[in-house]
């Protein structure tokens, strides 16, 4: 059983969440093409001005055929999130026998999207242009699917996913209309 203060400090991590997901990081961003990256650099420059403790580590890429996904665990405020990318090319799709140049330029991206999951810049990933402050939060799950929508390589993968997360969250209409924004968005990227 949780003491009052283990409960405060866990409510006060929740409340970073909320407090990082309201951040307008559109000055901090690149487009390449039609897509918005943040800043690596700027992204851990304000978690470690939020929380010093906070560590990242990347883990041992995996082979997909030709390809690699990378993955990058960032640890703030108490909780662990993980997120994983594709080397990808210009186009956001796989590439086949990536140098080292562009592994590293995948794992500092995938740090910034981890770093997302703890709120700063999460909206970047939803397909969004600005953060709605007033909107209810993602749930883990929404995030979770919008996530896996946007790591979708083809067409079909896309469906498949948007098929799926929309039989898991068809009962929340604003969590579909947030997963079909993302699902719109990843097709006209796509083709």
């Amino acid at each position: 059983m949780k003491t009052f203060i283990e409960e405060l400090e866990e409510m006060d991590k929740h409340n970073k969440f909320l407090e990082l997901r309201k951040i307008n990081v559109n000055e901090h961003t690149e487009k390449k093409g039609k897509f918005t990256y943040l800043s690596w650099a700027w992204a851990v420059d304000q978690l470690l001005q939020l929380d010093p403790s906070a560590t990242w580590r990347y883990e041992q890429p995996m082979s997909f055929g030709d390809t690699l996904m990378v993955f990058c665990t960032v640890t703030a405020f108490g909780k662990d999130m993980t997120a994983q990318l594709p080397v990808m090319n210009n186009k956001n799709a796989a590439m086949p026998n990536p140098d080292a140049f562009s592994v590293n330029t995948a794992m500092q991206r995938c740090l910034a999207k981890a770093i997302a999951l703890h709120g700063l810049g999460l909206y970047i990933y939803a397909g969004e242009d600005i953060p709605d402050e007033d909107a209810p939060d993602l749930t883990d799950l929404t995030v979770h699917w919008i996530d896996m929508i946007n790591e979708c390589l083809d067409i079909d993968t896309l469906k498949s996913a948007y098929g799926q997360a929309y039989k898991e969250l068809n009962k929340d209409k604003e969590a579909i209309n947030k997963i079909s924004a993302a699902k719109d968005k990843r097709k006209a990227e796509l083709l």
